[in-house]
């Protein structure tokens, strides 16, 4: 499997453990503030991924 992909599928697994961190009760509200700063990242970083493959997609579908 291709970097992008790996890096795609665990950025997907960490913003699953940072929601799952988040919806917690006992955590500080220092550390969600870090924990959503960091999935906010992830976020883009997995949309911009998305995009490059629906332009890919949408290249194949015009052929």
């Amino acid at each position: 499997m291709p970097k992008k992909t790996n890096d795609f599928e665990n950025n997907i697994l960490r913003l699953q453990e940072i929601s799952e961190k988040i919806s917690m009760s006992d955590i500080s509200l220092e550390e969600a503030s870090k924990l959503y700063e960091e999935g906010m990242k992830l976020s883009k970083m997995c949309k911009k991924y998305l995009e490059e493959k629906e332009l890919i997609i949408e290249e194949i579908n015009k052929n």
